[in-house]
């Protein structure tokens, strides 16, 4: 499995409604392998395919690092082609991104979700999930349809990130995880990756 370079606020990979997979593959099963590899390394809870470039229905997610561990931990879990079909409640959470790096804020999501997706036989399985694990498949969700955490923000708060959403467009900002390089002209292009 590859380590993968995220990426970042800027890239019009992120803004893109990825393509729902119809099949899985070995490169498929290498691309989930190496994005939760990616995940683990940089620390995250949660990655989305676009957030390595890639245009594809899919994503990982393992809370249990998160997590309290006098509880019981819940196991990673891939969802392919995942779909919101209900929701109810509401719950106001802090949330970060790996490919908006040090910008957190808190958003109101639905406390309760529903969820469609297929597992990596191409079955098409159902769940309902709560806490921690509805408030990230969620967010990751999102990544599939072009939408990043920010863009649930009032416009005042998002306003107060402007400087460092600046500084992550330029390719500024540091961190302790591998990053897509940006473009030589400094344009943000769209990556069509293929897995």
């Amino acid at each position: 499995m590859d380590l993968l370079p995220i990426y970042t606020y800027g890239f019009d990979v992120l803004r893109k409604k990825t393509r729902r997979i119809t099949k899985i593959d070995d490169k498929l099963i290498h691309l989930i392998g190496s994005m939760f590899k990616t995940m683990h390394a940089a620390n995250g809870i949660g990655l989305a395919a676009p957030q390595v470039g890639i245009d594809a229905a899919v994503t990982v997610i393992d809370i249990s690092r998160a997590e309290d561990k006098k509880k019981i931990t819940t196991a990673p879990i891939t969802l392919i082609n995942p779909v919101i079909v209900d929701y109810h409640g509401e719950a106001v959470m802090e949330e970060g991104c790996l490919s908006i790096p040090h910008v957190r804020g808190e958003i109101t999501r639905p406390a309760t979700v529903y969820v469609e997706y297929h597992d990596l036989d191409m079955n098409k399985q159902h769940i309902e999930i709560t806490g921690l694990l509805a408030r990230v498949t969620q967010h990751e969700i999102d990544h599939l349809n072009g939408i990043l955490f920010i863009d649930h923000l009032k416009k005042d708060e998002k306003k107060k990130f402007k400087p460092d959403l600046d500084l992550i467009r330029k390719g500024e900002m540091e961190t302790d995880y591998l990053l897509a390089e940006l473009p030589k002209k400094g344009k943000h292009v769209i990556h069509k990756r293929k897995y």
